[in-house]
């Protein structure tokens, strides 16, 4: 779980750094299980949104894995 910002962050004039005041921002906290999460969440009453993760289109390969011995598919340019 983490948290929205309270408020817009501030550049630090000496240094260029980004800072804020809101310590919430620095807090994230991890549960086993959605459901663990939203029962938190409501027990406390904090607004939430459930974000699913994100599943990848494609194994990710290696460039090496196109000059592998033992390779299925055929070689193509």
């Amino acid at each position: 779980m983490d948290f929205e910002p309270d408020s817009a962050r501030k550049v630090e004039p000496l240094m260029g750094w980004t800072s804020s005041g809101d310590t919430n921002a620095q807090v994230t906290l991890r549960f086993d299980t959605k459901e663990e999460a939203v029962a938190y969440a409501e027990k406390h009453g904090i607004e939430y949104q459930v974000f699913e993760p994100r599943t990848q289109r494609r194994p990710i390969k290696a460039y090496a894995d196109n000059f592998k011995f033992g390779r299925q598919s055929l070689w193509t340019h």
